[in-house]
């Protein structure tokens, strides 16, 4: 469920003074790594079908359809945790549309450090209201994370390797610092993602990774 990172193109830090995201400088691109968690949604957990009858799984009996979309995040890092709030909708659809109804769904949050290791997770609900008559209907989720920025700070050593200036022709210049194990671990150390999706049985899983 949850993707490892693609780190090499995420973990170059500034090189310091006044350099901008994409600027070249002397030496190289230089490139800004935040300390506030990656956001998204782990594949398969971005929907989730209800049916009725529920061991049934024809089109006939699907009885409700929900999807989490619209995925937005706001990261505090003023203070000794990195707060995430994780905002996002849930749009759904139902069968049959006579009369009101509340679908009560529940939703996850997990931080994920270095790509595969969960470390939190908190689940809770949130409610979608279909008045009479109407077969869609819309609801807000919101979630939040926290790190220790001690957690997401890379070692100063290893801030040093990624971020020495290199000469072409210098055979440095033609080693790449995440080769070295030491290196990329303490990156992916430091790495955390903040993932939100439906918490699905593992009938549900199944059925959304199959279908």
């Amino acid at each position: 469920m949850v993707r490892k990172l693609a780190i090499s193109a995420m973990i170059l830090l500034a090189a310091g003074g006044c350099s901008r995201t994409g600027e070249i400088t002397d030496g190289g691109i230089t490139a800004l790594r935040s300390a506030c968690p990656r956001v998204g949604v782990p594949a398969g957990t971005g929907d989730v079908t209800q049916f009725d009858p529920p061991a049934s799984r024809d089109a006939a009996a699907i009885d409700v359809v929900a999807t989490l979309t619209n995925v937005t995040s706001t990261c505090d890092e003023a203070g000794e945790q990195i707060v995430t709030t994780v905002n996002f909708d849930v749009l759904a659809t139902r069968r049959d549309a006579a009369g009101p109804r509340d679908v009560s769904l529940p939703y996850f949050i997990t931080v994920v450090r270095g790509g595969t290791n969960v470390v939190a997770k908190s689940v809770d609900r949130v409610t979608v209201h279909f008045e009479a008559g109407q077969t869609r209907a819309s609801a807000k989720g919101v979630a939040t994370s926290r790190v220790d920025r001690a957690a997401a700070t890379i070692p100063d050593d290893v801030r040093k390797r990624l971020t020495e200036k290199r000469k072409a022709g210098q055979e440095a210049a033609a080693m790449d610092p995440l080769a070295d194990p030491a290196v990329r671990g303490a990156v992916l150390s430091a790495t955390f993602e903040a993932l939100v999706g439906f918490q699905l049985t593992e009938e549900q899983l199944r059925y959304n990774m199959t279908r």
